[in-house]
């Protein structure tokens, strides 16, 4: 096998991120055949043993990678670990028995699909802006929506930072006319193919919209269907195929 950088080895193989393993290498902790390594410097995987702290790491030769679907419910964070005690995704995906990490996010109050994994080239090919496939919500919105407003989010809106947002397609499910005690609401679909933070919520806000709930069910040719909030599943071959050449496709 080619040369690598041992923070990639690191990583790869699941043991920390890659930023963390770069922290270890730093505070010269890492050794490649028994001699400290520094930032920037490889390793054949196939050949090399590395240690942490004089410990070996396994090295799988043909590492295989897990694909996962989780159902995040409302209430949890995305994130690996929280400084603050709240609770993760992480919680949710214990079970696993190997270090995943969530691809993109979703915001606390928000709910529906969300990807985990440990192949770090998946998780950038989905992420990367020039990559990036479309993804599903089901948004209710109050009051109900205009046309106007609908009109302004589908185009583009100019967000809270002085950002402008990329056309979003958006589909009216229902709407409910509103009366003097019960404002109205609107349920849409929007189709997005960027992942600012909080995107949705604060496009709403820019055209005088509360967002009540925000579902996600897809992402590109992969949809959340029947799982359960809290419940997650590994993703099919073809399913991650799918999400693979949807990003390569995007990013043409």
């Amino acid at each position: 096998m080619a040369q690598q950088r041992v923070q990639k080895v690191l990583s790869d193989q699941g043991y920390c991120s890659r930023r963390a393993a770069e922290q270890l290498i730093a505070a010269g902790r890492v050794a490649v055949n028994g001699r400290p390594v520094g930032l920037g410097d490889k390793m054949d995987p196939d050949v090399d043993k590395v240690a942490v702290d004089g410990q070996n790491i396994p090295v799988r030769r043909k590492r295989q990678y897990l694909y996962i679907m989780l159902h995040k419910p409302r209430g949890y964070i995305t994130t690996a670990s929280d400084e603050r005690g709240r609770r993760t995704v992480m919680d949710l995906v214990a079970g696993v028995g190997r270090r995943v990490y969530p691809v993109g996010r979703l915001d606390k109050d928000s709910e529906g699909l969300l990807l985990l994994t440990d192949d770090g080239a998946f998780a950038n090919l989905l992420t990367h802006p020039a990559g990036g496939i479309g993804k599903l919500y089901r948004v209710t919105v109050r009051p109900r929506a205009t046309e106007e407003q609908l009109a302004q989010m589908a185009a583009g809106v100019t967000l809270d930072d002085g950002s402008k947002t990329a056309p979003v397609v958006i589909r009216v499910v229902t709407e409910e006319s509103g009366t003097a005690e019960k404002p109205g609401r609107s349920v849409l679909e929007m189709t997005l193919y960027e992942g600012r933070n909080r995107q949705i919520r604060r496009m709403c806000e820019a055209v005088g919209l509360e967002v009540a709930r925000l579902k996600r069910s897809a992402e590109g040719p992969v949809k959340l269907g029947m799982l359960a909030p809290g419940q997650w599943r590994e993703l099919k071959k073809s399913e991650v195929t799918a999400l693979r050449n949807a990003a390569k496709s995007r990013a043409k």
